[in-house]
This record gives C-alpha cells, structure tokens and sequence, in this order.
C-alpha cells in the first residue's frame, strides 16, 4: 500500500473531478474560478438495459474500460495538460462497491503520479454542490431538495454553508418508485425518463393514485404504498380488461410522485423561514417536476435553482465542485481513501 502523502496547502488551480459512483462513468475539470472547463459523461444504459436495472459486476467493468479516456477527453476539451491541475476530487461513496473502487483508485494513482492533493466527495454533496454552478449567486440560506434513485432528502442550508436534514424518505426514493413503476408498466430502462416521456401522451388525472403525507406537519416521504397501489390498479385492468390508456396511468403515477415532492418542498421553505429553493438530483429532470416547481415559485415569488439537464444526473462537474470547496477549507485526503459504498450522509437531521 502506497503511505499517505502529507498534506500540504492547497493551492486554488484547475480541479479535475471524477464520479463512479454508479453507472455513468463521468470526468469534468473546473477553472481556478470554479467555472466549468468540461464535462464529460458516458452512459452504460445498453449495457444494462436488458436486465432491466444496473448489474453490478457489469458497472465496475464499464467504468474500467472507459475511465481512462473519458479523464483524457475531459482534459483536451478543457485545453489543459495533466500538470495544470491542482487537485482531484473523486466520489467516495455512497454507491455501487466495486464502481467506485475504479474511480477512487484511478484518482490516486493521478494524485501520486502528479504530486497533487485529492479529496474524497459525499455523492450527495455534489449533487448540492450542482446548485451552484451556474448560479453562483444563488442565496443562502435555502432548501435543498435532493431527489433521485437513492435518495430523497429535504435540507435546509444555512449561511454559513451547513446543512441540517428537514425529511427524508422512509422506504423507496422517488427515482426507485419511477423505475419499480416503470418495470410494472413494461418500460424499458432507465425507467424515470421512459415515464417522463410517456406521460407526456397522458391524462395526469385520469387515476386517483394515493399521496403519503405522513402524519400532520412531517417533512418526510413514503413511496411504497404508491408502488402497491400501481400494482393493483394493473391486476384490476387485466381481471375487467378496462380500456384505460397505459399513458393515463404513467401520467397519473407520475403526478402522484412530482406532486408530493413539490408540496413537501414548499413546507419546508415555509416552516424554515428561506426564501430559496434548489432541487437537484437525476429526478430534478423529470420535465413535470420541473414545471410544477417553476409554477409555483413564480407564484410565491420564490427563487428556484433548477441546474440544467446536465448537472441533474449523476456527473463530474458537481464533484468537482464539491471538492474544490472541501480544498478551500484545507481539507484533503491521504493516498489511504477508500470507496465506502454505504457511505452516511455528511449532515445531521434537525433535532
């Protein structure tokens, strides 16, 4: 095992930001300035598509194959040579095992062989870090709402950048209600943007799918039930053969998931007294969330972060971003990091 390299005093210069975590193998390198140089990302959906949902062993194999190039072309588009850079920040977790042991270990070996610092990056950091990247400015204190396959999390971020949790789920995150529903629904994967599209074609009031709020004033989300209730709604079809259109019932199921979150999120904005909200995350891109939440901001006057399609799902640039705020504050990482698939949130709930 290589001994931990001492740390040093880091110094603000191009970082290189790598996200494994999954199945997107991602590069992105960020200006001194934190702006985004580039930002690449490749998809392994075929890979896994005819199963249905990610394998494991087949993520950890993609990402060994393509890792190499994607850093290189990350580093051409951003006209920068490997010795321009100052730093690297790599996902440590949470995440598939053997996926994110390619990115931790492809980072350190960087690290070693340019003599810079590196630091490992809570995935759910960088997807809050991705509020910030094309809009700086944007004010704090703020809600965060972090929505995708793992996790479903409502945050308050203070002035100071800290953040307490407000809710969570208490079973499925949304994103994994999107993709057991579009398994039921015989949708190919990935499952959230196969109902997105064809919702699109629906009625979202066609059904009256169930919404769980919990009890009176909770924070937190529950998706199971809608999943059952998805379930039967199916079996009934097949028993009465009822002519009901299959986007109908995508629209319906769709409306039921956007709608809670939205509404979970302004409570939070209103009991904790912000006046922003960011919702980031890969379900952030479901085009009907998108509008919901834009709708009721502009109603509210609120200010809304939505980052653009590409900071949504899992990339580099908002783990880049992430780390290059772990730098700043002189935090840095030895050459002993290790991928921690079931790495705990960084931030404590609300006592």
């Amino acid at each position: 095992m290589l001994a931990p390299r001492p740390t040093s005093v880091w110094t603000p210069g191009p970082i290189l930001g790598i996200e494994t975590s999954c199945d997107e193998t991602a590069a992105s390198v960020l200006a001194a300035d934190g702006s985004v140089l580039s930002n690449v990302i490749t998809s392994q959906h075929e890979v896994h598509r005819r199963f249905g949902g990610v394998v494991p062993e087949l993520a950890s194999r993609a990402h060994i194959e393509s890792i190499e190039q994607i850093s290189a072309e990350a580093m051409q588009q951003a006209h920068l040579a490997w010795t321009d850079l100052s730093g690297i920040a790599v996902t440590q977790g949470p995440g598939l095992a053997g996926a994110l042991l390619v990115g931790v270990n492809y980072a350190k070996a960087l690290a070693y062989a340019l003599s810079i610092p590196m630091i490992g990056v809570s995935h759910l950091e960088g997807h809050i870090a991705s509020a910030w990247l094309q809009n700086p400015a944007f004010p704090l204190p703020c809600v965060i709402l972090v929505v995708s396959g793992g996790h479903t999390h409502l945050y308050l971020k203070d002035p100071l950048g800290y953040c307490r949790l407000l809710g969570a789920t208490r079973d499925d995150a949304a994103g994994e209600a999107f993709d057991k529903g579009a398994q039921m629904l015989g949708l190919e994967y990935p499952g959230g943007p196969a109902i997105d599209l064809l919702a699109r074609q629906g009625n979202p009031a066609a059904i009256a799918f169930p919404r769980s709020h919990l009890k009176k004033g909770s924070l937190d989300f529950s998706f199971s039930g809608l999943k059952t209730s998805l379930l039967y709604t199916l079996q009934a079809m097949d028993k009465q053969s009822a002519k009901v259109k299959i986007a109908d019932i995508a629209a319906s199921y769709q409306e039921a998931i956007v709608a809670i979150l939205v509404e979970k999120a302004f409570a939070a904005v209103e009991t904790s007294g912000a006046q922003a909200l960011a919702v980031v995350g890969g379900v952030s891109a479901n085009s009907r969330l998108r509008t919901l939440l834009q709708q009721r901001a502009a109603a509210e006057g609120l200010q809304l972060s939505l980052p653009p399609l590409a900071y949504c799902t899992d990339n580099a640039a908002m783990i880049a971003a992430a780390g290059r705020q772990a730098l700043r504050a002189g935090a840095q990482a030895s050459l002993n990091l290790d991928a921690q698939a079931a790495m705990a949130s960084p931030f404590a709930p609300v006592l």
